[in-house]
């Protein structure tokens, strides 16, 4: 069951130092994307999970992927992509405990006051296709939609703690 995270929790996006999360919660939403880069699942879920926060950028909600990796490793992982969205790396899952997660990727709406609004973990497209409609909804913006060829078919992801 995914709980409102701890407005303590540190997030460190790459090439910065760590700050608290309501620090990054002063303006805007967070609609993050959370990923172990050591598992397959994680690297089918990019492309859709791309596009997704693609089509909420620009809503007020700050769209960014959640690594459970050095900043190191996120930037391999990534590759150029690291340089086009805000990353940030979580390599103790600081974060993904204190969100209560139990299977990634997932994919996560918080609202400016650190309540959790909607989420959803492992990857089926209308459930992802949700937690964007309440993005959409809370930030007057359009919802992408929910599923693209190419995309993965459904699955339940792996342990969210490694």
């Amino acid at each position: 069951m995914v709980s409102n995270p701890s407005p303590e929790t540190k997030l460190t996006a790459l090439g910065d130092e760590p700050r608290p999360l309501e620090e990054w919660l002063t303006t805007f939403h967070l609609a993050s994307v959370v990923l172990d880069p050591y598992t397959n699942e994680s690297s089918w879920v990019l492309k859709p999970a791309l596009r997704i926060l693609d089509a909420l950028r620009g809503s007020s909600a700050r769209v960014n992927l959640v690594v459970t990796a050095s900043a190191d490793d996120a930037r391999k992982f990534l590759g150029p992509i690291a340089d086009e969205i805000l990353v940030f790396a979580d390599p103790d899952r600081q974060l993904v405990k204190s969100l209560g997660l139990a299977k990634l990727p997932a994919f996560v709406f918080i609202r400016i006051d650190g309540t959790v609004q909607a989420s959803t973990e492992g990857w089926n497209a209308e459930a992802w296709h949700g937690v964007a409609s309440a993005i959409a909804e809370a930030t007057a913006w359009l919802a992408p939609d929910a599923f693209s060829p190419g995309d993965p078919g459904p699955f339940h992801g792996t342990p969210a703690l490694g």
